[in-house]
This record gives structure tokens, C-alpha cells and sequence, in this order.
């Protein structure tokens, strides 16, 4: 028999996992070996979803970021030796779609991922540090209260009865003092971080991105300064895509990323293109060379998450004189 064959003979075809994640169950599913497992949402049931990966010598597994749910299992497969990848939902119910599937069961839903991750091949998702899920926590209270007192106010412009604005009135002051100590609570894990307060600190450096802007981007953006330059744009949804097909030649569009880091990276645009400095040079030499101006505020989006990006991958803070 010869070398090339005798390796072929040896070779095991690669073993890939999919795990939906619910808040009390997680349900595995193997590929090629068929296999199906349910097991409890908690360290035990982890355990045992470690123990049948060793058993399977599974190659990489993929599960969807579902808020909180997912981390426990993402955690300790990862420092079992693991290697796993947090999808986004969307993404992998668009591989499903493609696949004709359509229903939908937990069991499903762990085979496509199964599926995803062989033809996929998705990047490995370290787990974050620990100080990076507190201020990610935090920032996620801080703005579901900020969303509660934004509707608030809306409702308080529709009635006309003295006790409901009383009421919405007293709502709303407990919304803001809330969110207050929310934010004295994010810049506190901030300061005592020194990792985080060196990134804050190059951020707040940044023309237009202030205090709060810095926080938010630290918690829904861990990959600043760890990845190059399309990728932190496709990351903040501000990279330009195409549309184009056949003879037609669409507008460029920008689409998916983070819509919260999109509307951060928005306010600090709108904040910095009023000065006078790079962005806002940038933004009125496209608005005169014909470009729309929300055309013109995504280029300068896209040039801040960049910088950012850059300067915080350099270890340096933003300087007039220094290229931006």
C-alpha cells in the first residue's frame, strides 16, 4: 500500500457541533455522527456536554449569542480546550433558510448550527474578561432605562389627565436618577480596570466621542484594537456594501454591524462635523463635491470607528498634528 494511501485510509473526516441555547436547556447536535443530546442550562449539564465532546473529539462548535444565556457554555468549553464560535442569530437563521429548512425546533436549530460551523468555517470567539461582561451589564441597564424614560416622556405628551402626568412624571425622575447611578457605577468598573481606563482615556482623547460614547463603545465593541481596518468597520456597521447586479450599478449601502455602536459612532459624528478639524474638513469637502450629507456623516462614522481602532491597537492617544 502506498504513503498517499495509506494516509487517506488513516484520515477522520473533521467533527463539528451546534448548540441552541435556551435559558434552561442547551441541545447539542454532532455532525457527521447524527448525534442528539439535551442536556440542563447550568454547570452539570456543561459538564456533560464537555465530556461528550472529548468522547466525539469534536473539532469546533458554534452557538448563537442569545444576551446572557449563552455565556456559562461558551466559557467553560472554551477553558475545557474547545474551540467554539459565537454566531450571530441572524446569520445563522439566514444558513437555515438557505438550507430549505423550514421549521423551526431547538433540535433543528443545533444541527444547522452543526452544519454552519463545517461549511463556515467561523472564527474562534474568546470569552470575555470578567470586567468586560460587568460594564457590558451595566451598559445593557443603563440603556434599557434610557429606552423605558425616552417612552415615558412620549407618553407623557399624550395625556391630558393630571394623575397618569403625575405618575409618568414621577417615573420618569426615577428613570433618571437610576440611570445615573448606572453611569457613576460604569465609570467606576472603568477607573478600576486599567486596561479599560487606558482605552477610555484614547477614546475621550477622540474629537467628539465623550465620556458616555466611550463607555458604550468599550462594551459592545471588545474587538477595538484587535482587528484591522474592514473589519472594525463591518464590525459598527458602517462599512459600504455593494448592490449591484448584472447591468445595474446600485448605491453603495451600509447594513448589519451593531445598530448600538452605528447610532453611537452617529451622535458623535454629528458632534464633531460642526468643528473645525479633520472630520469636519472631511465632511464638508464631500457635501461640495456633491455627496449627500448622510452620505458624507457615514464617511466620517467610518473614520472615527477607524481611528479609534487604530490608535487604540498604537497605544497612543489622538494628537492635532498627528495624522488622522
Amino acid at each position: 500500500m502506498s504513503r498517499m494511501q495509506e494516509q487517506i485510509n488513516n484520515h477522520q473526516p473533521k467533527t463539528y457541533a451546534g448548540i441552541d441555547v435556551g435559558k434552561d436547556h442547551l441541545d447539542l447536535f454532532i455532525h457527521p455522527a447524527g448525534l442528539s443530546l439535551q442536556v440542563k442550562n447550568n454547570k452539570s449539564g456543561i459538564k456533560t456536554l464537555i465530556k461528550t465532546f472529548s468522547n466525539h473529539e469534536v473539532d469546533a462548535a458554534a452557538l448563537e449569542a442569545t444576551g446572557k444565556y449563552h455565556r456559562l457554555a461558551h466559557t467553560m468549553l472554551h477553558d475545557a480546550g474547545f474551540t467554539v464560535s459565537v454566531i450571530n442569530p441572524f446569520r445563522s437563521r439566514q444558513f437555515t433558510d438557505s438550507l430549505g429548512w423550514l421549521a423551526k425546533t431547538d433540535k433543528i436549530d443545533a444541527e444547522a448550527l452543526a452544519l454552519y460551523t463545517a461549511r463556515m468555517k467561523p472564527e474562534p470567539t474568546k470569552p470575555p474578561e470578567e470586567a468586560f461582561k460587568i460594564l457590558r451589564d451595566l451598559q445593557a441597564a443603563r440603556r434599557q432605562v434610557v429606552n423605558e424614560v425616552s417612552d415615558l416622556k412620549r407618553q407623557l405628551k399624550t395625556t391630558d389627565h393630571p394623575l397618569a402626568a403625575r405618575q409618568i412624571r414621577a417615573r420618569i425622575a426615577m428613570g433618571e436618577r437610576h440611570k445615573l447611578v448606572l453611569e457613576k457605577e460604569i465609570h467606576k468598573a472603568i477607573a478600576e480596570n486599567s486596561d479599560l481606563k487606558n482605552k477610555f482615556d484614547i477614546l475621550t482623547s477622540i474629537p467628539g466621542i465623550g465620556a458616555t460614547s466611550a463607555s458604550i463603545l468599550l462594551s459592545e465593541l471588545s474587538e477595538l484594537g484587535q482587528v484591522n481596518v474592514r473589519q472594525i468597520a463591518s464590525l459598527a456597521g458602517v462599512a459600504p456594501m455593494n448592490w449591484d447586479s448584472g447591468a445595474k450599478n446600485g448605491k453603495r449601502m451600509i447594513r448589519g454591524g451593531r445598530p448600538y455602536v452605528r447610532n453611537t459612532l452617529y451622535m458623535c459624528a454629528v458632534t464633531c462635523v460642526t468643528r473645525s478639524n479633520s472630520f469636519g474638513e472631511t465632511y464638508r469637502h464631500l457635501v461640495s463635491r456633491g455627496k449627500e450629507p448622510k452620505v458624507a456623516l457615514t464617511a466620517v462614522m467610518r473614520k472615527l470607528i477607524i481611528l479609534a481602532n487604530t490608535l487604540i491597537a498604537e497605544n497612543r492617544k489622538w494628537q492635532p498634528q498627528c495624522p488622522s
